[in-house]
Parts: C-alpha cells; sequence; structure tokens
C-alpha cells in the first residue's frame, strides 16, 4: 500500500511537473527577426495574448494585425502554423527568447529561414533610432530592378515622427501593410504577412530622392530599386493589361470543386448571372487581400443575381496537396462561393493555357467579370488592398458601380 501510495505520488508529480514545463509565450509586444541567406534581418513585431485558456499572437505590419491561433507546445519547444500560407514556426523557448525556424512549406520542396524573437521589445528596427533628416511622406515613382527586368512602381508613405507605413502599389497589386523606420538619412520599411517576408532600405539624398535602394524578399529575393518624388504618378489602367484574344467573346473552363466535382460555366447556378471569376492561388497575398473583400461582396450581392467562383492555380498539379491548401483559405475566410482545383500551377504560362481564351495573364489575382448573357465586359489584373487606403475603397466603389451596371441590364 505504501509502495503504491508513493508511487502515485511520483507519478503525480511527473505529471505536474511536466504541465508546468510547457513552454509560455510572455503576453506583451514581440520583436521578431527572420534571415536572409546574406545575413540580413527582416524584422516584425506581434502581440501575446491569452484568451479562453490559450495563447494567441497577431502579427503587425501597420494598423493590420493579422491572427495566429494555432500555438501549441511541448517541453521547451513551441510550433506555430500559420492560417494561410502553408507556413509554420518551430521553435525553441528560453529566457523569453525564441530562436528556431520559420518553414515555408511549397510544392515540391520545403524552405527554411533562420528566426528569433524577444519579449518585451515593442521597436521593429532601433531602439533609438537617430533623429528623421528628411520626411517621406507623399507619392513617389519608384523603379525596382535594372535593364529589361526594370518594374515602374508608385510608392505611398506616411511619415509621423520616425515612423513610416505605406506600400508599393504595382501593376499586379502592392506590397501589402510595410512599416518602419526613418532614421537620420536612411529608411527602412518591412512587412511579414505569415507567408511573405520583406524588407526596403534606401538613402534620402534629399527630400525628392530615394537612391541605394535594396530589396529583400524571403530567404534569397533580392533586388535594386530608386524613387523620385512625384506627387503624379500614377500605375495603368488595371482594366488594360488582360483581354480576350480576338474573336472571343466568352470564357470557358471545367475543373474540380473541393469535393472532386466537375464546375463549368454552363451550370444552372450561373445562368442569367452576373459571373465573377477570380483566378487566384493560396500563395498570393494579394489574392488573399482580394478574397477578404470578395466574401462580403458575394453577401452582398448573390441575393441580387451574382455569382463568383475562384480558379485556384497552386504550386503543385496534385490535387490532394492544393485540395488541403485551398481548403485551409476557404476556412480561413468562411468562402461560401466555390474554389475549383484547375490542376494546373501558378506559372503564368500554365494558367494562360488552361484557358486558351485568354491572350495573356500578367498576374495574380486576375479578376474577369462576365455579364447576364455570358458575355466577358471587364478583365481586371492585380488588386490594391486594404494597405493602399484610398486605392482600395476607390476600387470597391468602381467595382461596385460596374455590378450594378450589369445587374441593371436587360436580357434580350
Amino acid at each position: 500500500m505504501i509502495k503504491q501510495f508513493i508511487l502515485g505520488t511520483f507519478l503525480l508529480t511527473a505529471i505536474n511537473y511536466t504541465v508546468q514545463a510547457q513552454a509560455t509565450l510572455k503576453p506583451g509586444t514581440w520583436r521578431g527577426a527572420l534571415k536572409t541567406a546574406g545575413g540580413q534581418d527582416i524584422p516584425f513585431n506581434f502581440d501575446v495574448t491569452n484568451a479562453g485558456g490559450k495563447q494567441q499572437l497577431a502579427i503587425i505590419n501597420s494598423t493590420e494585425r493579422f491572427k495566429v491561433t494555432d500555438i501549441s507546445s511541448r517541453g521547451d519547444s513551441v510550433f506555430i502554423k500559420m492560417p494561410l500560407f502553408d507556413s509554420e514556426f518551430k521553435l525553441r523557448l528560453a529566457a523569453n527568447k525564441l530562436q528556431g525556424q520559420y518553414i515555408r512549406h511549397l510544392g515540391d520542396k520545403d524552405v527554411p529561414m533562420e528566426f528569433a524573437a524577444t519579449a518585451a521589445t515593442p521597436y521593429r528596427f532601433f531602439k533609438n533610432p537617430a533623429k528623421p533628416a528628411f520626411n517621406v511622406s507623399g507619392r513617389w515613382s519608384a523603379v525596382f530592378g535594372e535593364g529589361e527586368g526594370r518594374d515602374t512602381t508608385v510608392g505611398e508613405f506616411k511619415q509621423a515622427g520616425a515612423k513610416v507605413t505605406g506600400t508599393f502599389l504595382t501593376t499586379t497589386g502592392d506590397y501589402r501593410f510595410l512599416e518602419g523606420t526613418v532614421a537620420g538619412d536612411s529608411l527602412y520599411l518591412s512587412c511579414f504577412d505569415g507567408g511573405h517576408a520583406f524588407l526596403f532600405t534606401a538613402k534620402i539624398k534629399d527630400n525628392n530622392t530615394l537612391a541605394d535602394g535594396k530589396f529583400f524578399s524571403g530567404v534569397t529575393g533580392k533586388d535594386v530599386w530608386g524613387a523620385i518624388r512625384n506627387e503624379q504618378a500614377k500605375l495603368p489602367d488595371a482594366y488594360s493589361l488582360t483581354a480576350l484574344k480576338p474573336g472571343y467573346k466568352k470564357l470557358a473552363f471545367n475543373f474540380k470543386d473541393l469535393n472532386g466535382q466537375p464546375v463549368s460555366l454552363d451550370d444552372a447556378r450561373f445562368k442569367n448571372k452576373v459571373v465573377i471569376v477570380q483566378i487566384l492561388g493560396s500563395w498570393c497575398p494579394n489574392c488573399m487581400d482580394e478574397t477578404a473583400y470578395m466574401v462580403n461582396y458575394y453577401k452582398k450581392y448573390q441575393p441580387k443575381g451574382v455569382e463568383v467562383v475562384g480558379l485556384a492555380y497552386e504550386r503543385t498539379a496534385d490535387f490532394a496537396k492544393s485540395q488541403r491548401t485551398v481548403t485551409q483559405m476557404k476556412n480561413r475566410f468562411d468562402i461560401k462561393y466555390p474554389l475549383l482545383i484547375t490542376g494546373y500551377t501558378s506559372n503564368k504560362a500554365e494558367t494562360a493555357k488552361s484557358l486558351p481564351m485568354l491572350a495573356k495573364v500578367v498576374g495574380f489575382p486576375t479578376t474577369i467579370i462576365i455579364d447576364k448573357k455570358g458575355d466577358v465586359r471587364k478583365i481586371h489584373t492585380g488588386f490594391s488592398g486594404p494597405g493602399t487606403g484610398s486605392h482600395y475603397t476607390e476600387f470597391i466603389s468602381e467595382f461596385e458601380k460596374l455590378t450594378n451596371d450589369l445587374l441593371a441590364e436587360k436580357l434580350n
């Protein structure tokens, strides 16, 4: 009896020790940094909170708070799974510091990055940055790359003291919510959205010139950039970049939904409806911004006679793998309209091959607007998300006016 009592006490103590030994993140603001292959740190902040007996975090980029709830621990190990982009952190906690790897799971390989984070650290780049020598608020004409690879973009920034927020707009979307610092004559901006890590640096030569710019993306991505202040800078019309081939008026496809059932625009649910076709990928941040908007748009317009269908082009042609990542996206946004696995990869040439009536596919997302007769009326390339401020609200106003105009047309 005594032996049983001692054994029971020992087991209870061991169990209590195991429970107590589980890693717990200190609530508050942390500073994390992903390290590129070249040794550059891509910093970001995240808040840790306790909710319903479980820990969760919110990744901070300017005004965005990207909630992450799938956090588990074993001993001093912490595992954080991102709700989008098929990525995760595998970390070890010691003395309120995290150390380990961030891993992106691509179609055919895993891509790790070194990661470290420190609790109770609210700054992003510098604890005590040098006093700003310039103010970069405003609009800039920016050029990324050199030679034939040059890409003209528009930078829009707001600076308050040393803190800077803003984004770069491109013909295929934007770089989402960037946040950073002006320290002396240097500009630093970064973003991490759970799947994509960006770092921008530049020297501020004067009030109108950003020079010697460097752009780091993920583990190995690297480019150069520069910018000139230009309040009139703008991009080409997003409705002018993609079109049908001559002689075509309609779009046609037959792809499987998440249950493996074929779906076609000839199906009864699309007949005599205004139809919005999203060309997207679960790996694409601008596609996620568009989807977040489209979910609410569908709630508003589906009762009025609008249908939406998403065509997913994933990193792999494997149906089961694509099904898993697209289902994750569906659950994250609570998408009620059908999402189809095209069986083609995210390569733009593959996308064009799957929809041969398109002259070309410039980028993701691409949105095709079809009228009640089944004719393609507009094709919109890219998406300016909420990180672009007024550009986002202008798009919504324009897009919904177009929808209302198409709904008002008579079927003759």
